[in-house]
């Protein structure tokens, strides 16, 4: 492989990122393309979404981060088509020829068969779902105000949150904690501690993958910011104003509401199924693709698939988790492959994942996580949790812009962006649906 060798990465994320920075003084051509021109802090997106942060605080263009990488050069493109046997790609700007492929597209929300809710149940995964999330938030708060009708006025105070894994439990605080504590003094019509929060898992508990410790810490944190948890209990409909579940035999239960949040599960990207078609690699359950101990795909030693879009089972036998450490290290750990590649050394041992454990924040002061070497939760799993996502940005100037944000809010109990963003009702067309309603046209 000559100096030329040139390496395109598919999804500037936590994986293709990392791969790109180790690349990028490795002595190859390096192209990233994504549809996107920044990479998004996911993990924190629930506080975009609760007005806690501005969406710029936890967003940073690739070109930003890549700068310095002078052999870098990113694209913001949509691949939508692979030919690997010319080893070309074909996106929506034309087509690019690669040497070594890496993809890193993601996992996208995933509402089991009933695609029809997404319209009426925003998932949390882009800028655009945490600010429409946002919108539907504080819009259901004003309406309320300004309603004088106690049963609208009950619905719209009515969220309903499906899913009680780690982005449902933190929803649910967050939104607890902008009911019970934030907005307290901000109404002069309506209550917004009357408001009622409802988190439903189809599972026993909350956090079905944590320690029964924690999953008990969980609920008792959430109970306490004002949420009822419903556990055991299945999603059968949503529409546009109401939730149907049921928990066990029991009877359906209709629930009318304004504002349903979406938190029960995901899938792989669309490009997972065009590397199936493309190559014939095996797609897991989920969509995910299934790879070689080094990342690679069977059959294609030149495509590697990592971070979410990848089923992996690491060097110690154990699947890797789609979670954003996991993600860093196998950009990381591919970036060495391709290196040892170029200069012809021997390839690294297959990839082991390094546990760090996992956390879920449920409101000011109270979080739970398993650390591996201890469990924690309340005030210091709080604490150790802001310190390990305020270190985990990308940017040094993300990481004080988050740390200042979240010191005035914990000193001050105030949020800090909580606009009504999206085209306001135009007059002249409300006022004429209004006249044509009264007249029966």
């Amino acid at each position: 492989m000559d100096a030329q060798h040139h390496v395109v990465i598919v999804g500037g994320g936590f994986a293709g990122l990392h791969a790109a920075l180790r690349l990028g003084r490795a002595g190859c051509r390096v192209t990233l393309l994504d549809k996107r021109n920044f990479q998004l802090f996911q993990p924190l997106l629930y506080q975009v979404a609760t007005g806690a942060i501005p969406p710029g605080d936890i967003a940073i263009p690739h070109r930003v981060v890549l700068r310095r990488r002078r052999n870098v050069t990113c694209l913001t493109s949509a691949v939508y088509e692979l030919d690997p046997q010319a080893r070309r790609l074909h996106h929506e700007h034309g087509t690019l020829a690669y040497d070594t492929l890496i993809v890193a597209t993601g996992v996208k929300h995933h509402y089991f068969g009933r695609d029809s809710w997404s319209a009426f149940a925003p998932g949390l995964k882009t800028v655009e779902h945490a600010l429409e999330i946002r919108r539907k938030l504080f819009q259901a708060f004003e309406r309320a105000e300004a309603t004088d009708d106690a049963a609208e006025r009950a619905r719209l105070l009515r969220f309903v949150i499906v899913g009680a894994g780690p982005t449902g439990v933190e929803l649910a605080g967050a939104l607890g904690e902008l009911a019970h504590k934030t907005m307290v003094r901000d109404f002069r019509r309506i209550d917004p501690r009357s408001a009622q929060i409802l988190l439903v898992e189809g599972a026993d508990e909350v956090l079905p993958v944590y320690a029964p410790k924690l999953r008990t810490a969980a609920r008792r944190h959430l109970e306490e910011l004002g949420v009822t948890v419903r556990t055991g209990t299945k999603v059968e409909e949503i529409g546009p104003d109401f939730v149907r579940m049921r928990r066990g035999s029991e009877d359906a239960e209709r629930v009318e509401t304004a504002t349903v949040l979406w938190a029960a599960g995901v899938k792989a990207s669309y490009f997972g199924e065009i590397l199936a078609e493309r190559t014939g690699v095996l797609l897991d359950r989920g969509g995910r693709v299934k790879v070689e101990a080094d990342c690679s795909l069977p059959g294609h030693p030149e495509i590697f698939v990592i971070g979410d879009l990848a089923r992996l089972t690491d060097a110690r036998g154990r699947e890797v988790p789609g979670l954003a450490p996991a993600a860093i290290q196998q950009g990381r750990y591919v970036a060495g492959v391709i290196r040892a590649r170029l200069r012809n050394r021997p390839a690294p041992a297959a990839f082991r994942y390094r546990d760090l454990g996992s956390m879920a924040v449920i409101g000011m002061n109270k979080a739970v996580g398993d650390l591996r070497v201890m469990r924690v939760s309340g005030v210091l799993a709080w604490f150790v949790w802001a310190f390990v996502h305020i270190m985990s940005l990308i940017d040094a100037e993300q990481r004080v812009r988050v740390f200042l944000q979240w010191a005035w809010k914990y000193f001050t109990r105030k949020e800090g962006d909580r606009l009504i963003t999206g085209a306001p009702p135009k007059t002249r067309a409300l006022r004429l649906e209004r006249e044509q309603a009264a007249t029966g046209r």
